[in-house]
Order: C-alpha cells, then structure tokens, then sequence
C-alpha cells in the first residue's frame, strides 16, 4: 500500500482545522501554523522530486544514471510565534551527487530576498537565534548569522523613526481610538511599560495605524504628549474618540480634543458591570442594558438608562453608581451614522491586533533594551493593519458626518488644540 506523502497528511489536518474549528482566535492561528506548515513542506518535497526527476512512487526510466532513490523522512520542528512547525524532511540515498537544497543557493544569490525573509520572520515573531536556526533547518547551512540578522532588522527602526515623523495632514481621520500595550521593553525584570496606540477609521472608510509612542505609566501627561505629537503633524480633530475608562487618557482627550465627541469603550463597560452583580442575575441585567446601548438614538438611550437606573438603584447601587460614571460618553455613540455605531464604540479592532502582537512577542522572554521592543511591536501591528477591513462610508453618511461636526463647531477645523501646558492642568 501506497503512504501518502506528509504534505497530503498536512493539508487534510489544515482542512479539517478550517472546517471543524468554532474559536475565531484560535482558529486563526491554527490556520497559519498548519498553512506555514504545508508551504515548507511542499517546498521540501517538491526539491526531492525535482532532484530525482521522478515523482513519489515513479519508476526510473533505467538509464543506468543511478539517481538514488527516497529512504523515508527526517523529523524537523521549528519554534514561532503561532506554535512550533513540523516539517519532515526527505531523506535520499545513492544519489549520484550530494543533494544540496537550491533555496539555500537561491537564498545565496540574492541577499536583498534573504534580507526581506529575516525582517518578515522577525516581525512575526522569531528571534534572532530562532532564524539562524531556521534558516540551518530550512537549507542544511548557516547562510545568516543571528549577527547579521540583528543588524538586517535594523531597517525595521528606520521604518519606525519615519513612521513617527510624518506629516498626518494627509488623514481625513473621522474616527480616533486610543489604547495601549504593556511590554517588557528594558532589561528589567518584571518592569512593563505602555506602548500608547493610535489608530482611525479615515472618511475614506481606510483603518489606519496613526501613531505609537512609550508611555511609562500611561499617565495623564503621557497621553497628553502623545496626542499633541500628533496635532503638531498636522492631525484634523476627529469627530469622535474611543478609549477606555483610564482617568488621565480621558483628561489628556478632553484637553486636546474638547468638541470631539468622546465614546467610552462598551467592551471595557461590560466586563465592569458584570464584576458588579450576581452571576446568576448577569444575563437579565446584560440584555438590558444591551438595550440601551443599541438604542435608536442618544434621547432613547438616556430615556432607557435613566429607567434602568430608577428601576434597579435600590438592588445593585454599585453596578447604578458605575453605569452613571460617564453615562454620556457610553451613549454619544448613539450620536454617529447607524451602520458605524458597532464600529466605533469599542476598541476591540485594536485589542485583535495586541493579541496577534502578544503571539509573536510571547517567544522571547524579554527584550533587552526598549529600542527592539518598540521596532518589534511596530512592525507586527503595522502588518496586521494591512489586514483590516474598509469601512463603507455612503453619500448620507457624509452629509450626517458633517452636520454632525458642524453642530460640535468643529467644521472648519483642521487639527486638533495645541493649549499651552499652562493652559491644560
């Protein structure tokens, strides 16, 4: 009986992850590994099939050449961001001449493509160490050194320092949302720090990443030169900003964006109203309030909280007390055209790409000093950005926008306000 070859294996495990998963995150990630796993591969067994001149199970044409024959598979793994790769690679014997890979001689003859191969196996989450021994597992030789790659992924800085830079007046951002990441960034043990993220949604329906900066404590005053680093680039005031419940981002927004409206995140809301009662009362209270998030405007929004809070205050004062702090900012929302109501208040788009960025980061127990941890986050957020899905903007859309911005008095504005640290305490 004839065994199949391990890459007709893979792909029916990588089919069946497709069809029988129900974990969106973990699918994801299964589906890369399995599909990382399939590529490589194909690859291996596609070089052994070329070598010998015949496919698996083929006959030689007997013309006496003796180009060898397949004596099974070597087990290889490779450690990632998305698990560890398994590969099998195939083992010839009485070959003619020694089976040297011709990707490693590819590889060789063009070092801009093995340059840009270490910066994507970088961002994706390999370290240094890890790619040199990829590339050994991948090609039976040392063509990198984790030396090398250290300074090809150098480009990844630069990329970062001119991302800083840029001019921003170029983004009709419509919709902000502000949050952040905690990293490792120093060689400190059990120091984190916040890397501070700005993304939109621009009116052309684009999603952007816009800005990335350190934020030690994620204080008031961090946030606050966060968001004038980005005004002073020429950034337009948003007609909205979303964030969490952080008391100084909220300082740091209102001081810098005033007229903007501001959205509380619901995500964030939610988990907090949950902690605040029975768990066996969660659901009746949770399609409740529910409702008043997805109310058809902000008058019936507060007409059904101000019923909620009448009807419960005297059963669950703590979850009332948490539900009237910052009740505006969880119904403004309701402000905005329908269809992007569910896009703008929560900031989950962001919190999808800090959990791809933590799979990739997760393999190297910390970074040794704040300038790789920074390159590192930047250019894993700044792939799954590319990722992303437009957001569909129609005529009626706009004119509501800019009504919307009118009424906010913010119509002819162009960026945001540049106060004086006087000014703004």
């Amino acid at each position: 009986m004839k065994r199949i070859a391990p890459s007709e294996r893979m792909r029916k495990e990588l089919q069946g992850v497709m069809n029988g998963g129900n974990r969106e995150g973990f699918l994801m990630s299964e589906i890369i590994r399995k599909g990382a796993e399939l590529v490589l591969q194909e690859m291996l067994e596609q070089e052994a099939t070329e070598f010998l001149g015949r496919k698996r199970y083929e006959r030689s044409n007997g013309d006496g050449k003796g180009k060898g024959y397949r004596n099974g598979y070597e087990a290889r793994r490779i450690k990632t961001s998305e698990g560890e790769i398994r590969v099998e690679q195939p083992q010839l014997r009485d070959t003619s001449e020694p089976f040297r890979s011709r990707l490693c001689v590819f590889l060789r003859g063009n070092t801009e493509v093995l340059e840009k191969l270490a910066i994507e196996m970088y961002a994706r989450g390999l370290s240094t160490r890890d790619i040199e021994d990829a590339l050994i597992e991948a090609t039976g030789d040392m063509i990198m050194s984790k030396s090398s790659v250290s300074k090809v992924t150098e480009v990844l800085w630069g990329e970062f320092e001119a991302f800083q830079k840029r001019d921003l007046s170029d983004l009709d951002v419509e919709y902000l949302f502000l949050d952040a990441i905690y990293e490792t960034l120093r060689k400190r043990y059990g120091m984190k720090e916040a890397v501070l993220c700005a993304w939109g949604i621009l009116r052309t329906g684009e999603k952007v990443i816009i800005h990335l900066g350190l934020g030690n404590k994620e204080s008031y005053e961090d946030w606050l030169e966060f968001l004038r680093d980005m005004v002073s680039r020429g950034l337009r005031t948003p007609t909205s900003v979303t964030s969490d419940g952080a008391p100084g981002l909220i300082k740091a927004i209102e001081a810098v964006f005033p007229k903007s409206l501001r959205i509380r995140c619901w995500y964030h809301r939610m988990e907090n109203f949950r902690n605040k009662v029975p768990e066996e009362i969660w659901p009746e209270l949770k399609a409740e309030i529910t409702m008043i998030r997805d109310a058809s405007s902000y008058e019936r929004g507060k007409q059904l909280a101000e019923e909620f809070i009448s009807r419960y205050e005297g059963q669950y004062p703590s979850l009332i007390k948490a539900l009237r702090d910052d009740l505006d900012g969880l119904l403004n929302h309701l402000k905005i055209p329908m269809h992007h109501r569910k896009k703008v208040r929560t900031t989950n788009l962001i919190e999808r790409s800090f959990e791809e960025e933590r799979r990739r980061t997760k393999v190297i127990p910390g970074f040794l000093t704040e300038k790789s941890g920074l390159k590192l986050v930047f250019a894993t957020l700044i792939r799954a950005s590319k990722r992303w899905q437009r957001v569909v903007f129609n005529p009626f859309d706009i004119i509501t926008l800019d009504k919307i911005r009118t009424e906010l008095g913010i119509d002819h504005e162009t960026t945001g306000s540049l106060q004086t640290s006087s000014q703004v305490r």
